[in-house]
């Protein structure tokens, strides 16, 4: 599965404001609830904070990703986003954070999930394409950043 095969313009923001971890999460499930795959907003929202008090989703090199799973999607649900300004979000490294991806899937589905997180993490590790994401202006650029880069890094 590729990651531009789950994530849609629709769910990508460049520029998102927010001041805290907390404001930025709330703002990364508030992007997906337009999603029709979510059945129970308020599930997720539990789901995704729940998993955060575990350890921070913050994984280090300006990167985080929020993720969880519920019942209350019908399939995975992704949202990307580049934020206004840098965000202390507890990272590992304790660096800020500028590039979020929310991860939401179904509580049967762990395998997949696994595999997606572990994808991300992945494309997320090479410098040149945080820096390409973190210069994309609008989703269409984002999805590009993407779709061209799980091009030539995954055989899929």
């Amino acid at each position: 599965m590729r990651i531009s095969d789950i994530l849609d313009e629709s769910m990508i923001r460049t520029q998102l404001a927010g001041t805290s971890k907390n404001e930025i999460i709330d703002a990364m499930i508030g992007i997906i609830s337009t999603s029709d795959k979510v059945h129970d907003i308020e599930k997720v929202r539990t789901a995704i904070f729940e998993r955060e008090k575990i350890m921070s989703t913050g994984v280090g090199n300006g990167f985080a990703i929020p993720h969880g799973k519920t019942d209350a999607v019908s399939d995975v649900v992704a949202a990307f986003a580049v934020t206004a300004e840098a965000i202390d979000y507890e990272s590992l490294d304790e660096q800020p954070v500028r590039l979020i991806f929310l991860l939401v899937g179904k509580d049967s589905m762990v395998g997949p999930h696994i595999k997606l997180l572990s994808r991300i993490s992945r494309l997320m590790n090479k410098e040149d394409f945080r820096a390409k994401l973190l210069v994309a202006t609008s989703p269409k650029a984002v999805m590009e950043v993407f779709k061209t880069e799980e091009a030539t890094y995954f055989d899929v």
